[in-house]
């Protein structure tokens, strides 16, 4: 038998086709298109090839007969306006759809379509393949913006900066440390969604109406397994998870961690935007108004939107994590509904997460004059170490403490403070001091670390 995968390449020429004749012509592949009805026929008439030809295979219903139906598997033979009229007398979402399907289909043959299957198992089958689907596209809006993290934090190694903790200076570092852990955060969540998508390509399903085969005959297994490679998923599991559904969960979870992800540099990039601090700015236009009433304004509108994002998603995927509790073995409300909106909605923020970040300004000289802002204090830590060495930790500190204390009280600079200090100016020259308050040479491996996230990433893309 040929078998025929459900691959990528394929997938995606389908969709535009599927764009074109729903007449919505589109520049590229969305989740939103994997969702509109004419993809989900599709998909309905492709499970139910599947099955037929497995079911030829081993010898379950006659060749020619898998072979007529799939010849008639063409969204043409299948219109929503149809299955729309024929629903209003059956009652019954898939009834519709095999009652206009075989008006098209040879007599014979129409006897073999839906042999011994249950409707659950065809439309969880279709939301597998959607899902399956929607994550492909979702991985690669993550690798797009993996390339401009990439980008980003290799422009910015030695781009020096406060490093802050609980909102007050700390000690320098880079704004490229910082994206590193952007660029690391958005590997990860690659990752997960790549090994999620493992389950999902698991969860095909051909259980029958209690989920232990009944009605598929002695080779139901063999039928399963068969029908799933057809479709271009892997040998499904053998437990029933209709009622169950926990893949589908995971998946939401997965999304609403990749949201709070996004969130996180919404929320960081909105307070480096804050007019106090001015580091970096969201590119929007040469004519873009922040406000109606206030010119000066640059409001961060993306950052925004990514932290709004951040608080729906999450709620969605709780929706589907309730829908793991149903009674007995395949009865229960179905978060179909939520699946496909936190599909598009994930999609929304990436979409929107792209063109911040390609497009990021970043004012490293802010940054850089936001060093000093505390007069060399934020080097603090450095010089209480060199005088450790000298006068004993406990008694550095001690020290430091006083002298910090003293700077900000008389408004001097921690060099002005420091020499002003006997035991200091004691245990240090001038010149000894003024290259100890050079914040550019006190990064630690701020650098070093990012460049080992850049080549790791780097390795990563190209295997």
């Amino acid at each position: 038998m040929n078998h025929n995968p459900y691959n990528k390449c394929m997938k995606k020429y389908l969709l535009s086709f599927l764009i074109i004749l729903s007449g919505t012509i589109l520049a590229e592949d969305t989740v939103a298109n994997i969702f509109k009805v004419n993809y989900k026929n599709q998909l309905f008439m492709d499970v139910e090839v599947a099955l037929a030809e497995a079911q030829s295979e081993l010898g379950i219903i006659p060749s020619w007969a898998a072979n007529e139906i799939s010849s008639k598997a063409d969204i043409k033979y299948l219109s929503q306006k149809d299955i729309d009229m024929e629903h209003k007398l059956v009652r019954h979402t898939l009834v519709a759809r095999l009652n206009v399907w075989k008006r098209s289909i040879d007599k014979d043959a129409a006897e073999y379509l839906h042999y011994g299957a249950t409707t659950v198992d065809i439309w969880d089958t279709v939301l597998v393949l959607q899902i399956k689907d929607s994550i492909d596209l979702l991985i690669d809006d993550l690798l797009e913006i993996e390339n401009y993290l990439l980008t980003l934090t290799k422009d910015n190694l030695y781009t020096y900066m406060p490093g802050r903790t609980l909102g007050q200076h700390a000690l320098p570092i880079t704004f490229g440390k910082k994206t590193s852990t952007w660029l690391a955060e958005n590997r990860r969540n690659i990752e997960r969604l790549q090994h999620v998508q493992s389950k999902i390509n698991k969860s095909g399903i051909l259980k029958g109406a209690v989920g232990s085969y009944l009605g598929l005959g002695t080779q139901a297994i063999e039928t399963e397994k068969l029908m799933m490679i057809n479709l271009g998923l892997d040998e499904p599991s053998k437990d029933d998870w209709h009622g169950i559904r926990d893949v589908f969960a995971e998946y939401a979870l997965t999304l609403a961690i990749i949201s709070k992800s996004f969130g996180r540099i919404g929320n960081e990039l909105t307070l480096l935007q804050m007019t106090e601090l001015g580091e970096t700015e969201e590119y929007l236009g040469s004519k873009s108004v922040g406000s109606s009433t206030m010119p000066q304004k640059k409001n961060p509108r993306g950052p925004g939107d990514l932290l709004e994002y951040s608080r729906i998603i999450p709620r969605l995927s709780e929706i589907v994590l309730d829908d793991m509790i149903n009674s007995f073995e395949r009865d229960g409300e179905k978060s179909d509904d939520e699946l496909k909106q936190i599909s598009i909605v994930t999609e929304q923020m990436l979409d929107r997460a792209k063109p911040l970040l390609k497009e990021l300004k970043v004012n490293k000289q802010k940054m850089r004059d936001n060093l000093d802002l505390t007069n060399g204090l934020i080097l603090s830590q450095r010089l209480t170490f060199y005088l450790a060495d000298k006068i004993g930790k406990d008694t550095a500190n001690e020290l430091m403490h006083d002298v910090a204390k003293f700077a900000l009280e008389n408004n001097l600079t921690l060099e002005e403070a420091a020499l002003q200090n006997r035991i200091i100016s004691k245990n240090i020259t001038k010149s000894e001091l003024k290259n100890i308050l050079d914040p550019e040479t006190y990064i630690g491996l701020a650098v070093k670390q990012a460049q080992l996230i850049i080549q790791d990433i780097e390795n990563k893309r190209t295997k």
